[in-house]
This record gives structure tokens, C-alpha cells and sequence, in this order.
């Protein structure tokens, strides 16, 4: 008994660290349906990994040491299940905010064991960056991945496996580990794009109706889901941008505004109604233009997000006539 448990640990911290083959990951998958506890033992598991990688993170991320944290950790399985369920904050050590979500859904993988029929249950990870923060992490082949504020990036268990695509919400720049026999896929609500080695940026919020990639090294191939004829292939210094149905390829002629994973909020000619909403995202709160005929002011700046919205709205004064007043009672701006 003792020598199963060492090995379905060591198969668990195999495929949390570096990946199974498909001979192994049935195996492992095959364990986890085999019973309830199982299952729950293997999420139990997966969270003590995942508090092992946050540790790493305040600094440059180190496979080996989180592979020894976590194996350390997993010795206390008792404690592990005593303890309450919580979500699990990345970002604990980097002062940004990001959310493990654990998506519990049946897996379209499945496979005949004993005679019976069993269906995969591994569940999708889900990190969120919420409004007012962002993050930063790597994926398990070693891919840095940052999210902007308001931003949510979903992948499959099997990524870096059988797969390494990942869907995106919102904002994120990747810098990806080459890998020739397995391509990186970043699939957006109207768009997805096919990259190897490479360090891109997509800005791809729904509710915003945006969408542009920007690729700073490497190559990226963009396209409509499914209208394969509609695809652009970028070169370094190159961005695309959906319009009307279109992808338009220009080419990138400020970086600055790339910089939101240092913590700056930087704009080039930009609309003072676009800044707003920038500025809703950034500090998670609603902000009201009453003052319309200022909207299309187009504006050119910089400052830390960090030094807050006051700051912020007293930059943009500078530039444009208005004033702002905070409502306490629905913690609603009026730019005014």
C-alpha cells in the first residue's frame, strides 16, 4: 500500500512539474476515477503545488526547488485534508492579485478500464487577474505568462502534454518556450493565433470589442476561427488589429504601451474616453463622464498605477478642462 502511494505521488509531482507521458498520464488519470477519495486527494495535491510555486515567484521561478517544496509538503497529507477549502492567491509575493480557479467538468477523454466505461474528470485551471490588479506566472513547459487587470486565462490539465493551448480573456503577454513539435495556441473570443518561440502581446477584451496581437520577437500567425483565408502572419515590430471583420497589420510605434506589467499606465494619442476605461479597469471602480465634449480629446502620457486614480485624474488635468467628484454612497466617479 505504502509503495502505490509513493507511486501515484511521484506520478502526481511528475505531471505537476514536467509533464507525463500518455502511457503514464492513463495511468494517473485512470487512479483519480477510480474513486471519489482519489479524486480528492489528487486535487488536495494539485493546490499544495500550486502554494509550492507562489513561494517561487517573488523571485525568478525554479522548477527544481518549487518539485522539492512541493514534494516536502505532500508528507503532511493529513493536515492537507484537515485543513479548510480556499482559493489560492499566485500573487501573495508579487503584490498583484491573481485567482486559481479549480472548474470542476467532464473531460471529453475517455477510455475502457476492466469493462467499465470511465469518464475523465481532470478539471480546467483557471487564473484570473481580477479589476485593480494583475499577475504573473509560468505554465508548466516553462512559458511566462503576465495578465492585465480585468484578465482571465483558462488551459487544460493535459497542457504541455497533449496540448499547450490556452483561451484568453482580457489582456496577457507571453513569453513562450520553444517547442517545434508542439505549438502554442492562444484562442480569443473572435480570434486565434499559432505561435513557436516567441514574446507577443494580446489585447483581447469582449466587452470592449478589442482585439490586436503585437509580437515583439519571433513569429505569430493570426486568424479567424473560421475563415482560414482571413490570417495574417506577423514579423517582429508588427501588430494586427481586428476592423471590421478585417485583421489590419501596422506596424508597433510606441513599446510604452506594453509596459503595464511593470506597473505603468502608458497612452499615445488615445481618446480621454478610452483613458477612462483604462482607468476603471486599473482601479476597479466606475467612473462617469458627464463632461461629453471632452471624450475625443486624444491624449498623450505616462504614470504608475500605483500611484493611484487621484494622482491620475491630477495628470489629466493638466491637459484637459474638467473636475471629478466621488459619490460615497455607490463609490461612483463623475467627471464632470
Amino acid at each position: 500500500m505504502e509503495e502505490e502511494k509513493k507511486h501515484i505521488d511521484e506520478l502526481i509531482a511528475t505531471y505537476l512539474t514536467e509533464g507525463l507521458d500518455k502511457n503514464a498520464l492513463a495511468e494517473l488519470k485512470a487512479w483519480i476515477a477510480a474513486s471519489p477519495e482519489n479524486e480528492d486527494y489528487f486535487i488536495q495535491q494539485r493546490e499544495v503545488w500550486f502554494s509550492a510555486v507562489s513561494r517561487e515567484a517573488a523571485s525568478k521561478y525554479n522548477k527544481d526547488k518549487a518539485f522539492d517544496t512541493f514534494k516536502n509538503r505532500i508528507g503532511s497529507r493529513k493536515q492537507v485534508e484537515k485543513a479548510p477549502r480556499q482559493e489560492f492567491r499566485l500573487s501573495a509575493l508579487w503584490r498583484y492579485a491573481a485567482i486559481i480557479a479549480v472548474i470542476l467538468a467532464v473531460g471529453c477523454f475517455s477510455y475502457w478500464q476492466g469493462g467499465v466505461n470511465v469518464k475523465d474528470t481532470f478539471a480546467d485551471i483557471s487564473v484570473e487577474a481580477p479589476l485593480g490588479s494583475r499577475t504573473k506566472l509560468y505554465l508548466p513547459d516553462g512559458t511566462l505568462v503576465w495578465l492585465n487587470a480585468g484578465s482571465r486565462m483558462t488551459y487544460s490539465q493535459g497542457f504541455g502534454v497533449d496540448n499547450r493551448m490556452i483561451e484568453l480573456e482580457g489582456e496577457g503577454y507571453f513569453e513562450v518556450r520553444r517547442n517545434e513539435k508542439l505549438p502554442f495556441f492562444v484562442k480569443t473570443k473572435d480570434l486565434q493565433l499559432q505561435v513557436l518561440g516567441t514574446k507577443f502581446n494580446v489585447e483581447a477584451y469582449s466587452a470592449r470589442k478589442i482585439f490586436e496581437t503585437s509580437l515583439m520577437e519571433g513569429k505569430v500567425k493570426v486568424k479567424l476561427p473560421h475563415d482560414e483565408k482571413n490570417s495574417v502572419i506577423l514579423a517582429p515590430n508588427q501588430k494586427t488589429t481586428l476592423i471590421d471583420g478585417r485583421l489590419v497589420v501596422s506596424k508597433i510605434d510606441d513599446y510604452n504601451v506594453y509596459r503595464w506589467k511593470e506597473g505603468l499606465y502608458c497612452f499615445r494619442n488615445k481618446p480621454f474616453a478610452d483613458i477612462i476605461k483604462d482607468l476603471e479597469k486599473y482601479y476597479d471602480l466606475k467612473i462617469q463622464m458627464d463632461k461629453k465634449e471632452i471624450a475625443k480629446v486624444a491624449l498623450t502620457g505616462k504614470f504608475r498605477i500605483s500611484d493611484g486614480l487621484d494622482y491620475a485624474l491630477r495628470v489629466l488635468q493638466n491637459d484637459v478642462a474638467f473636475t471629478y467628484q466621488r459619490n460615497r454612497d455607490n463609490d461612483v466617479i463623475h467627471i464632470k
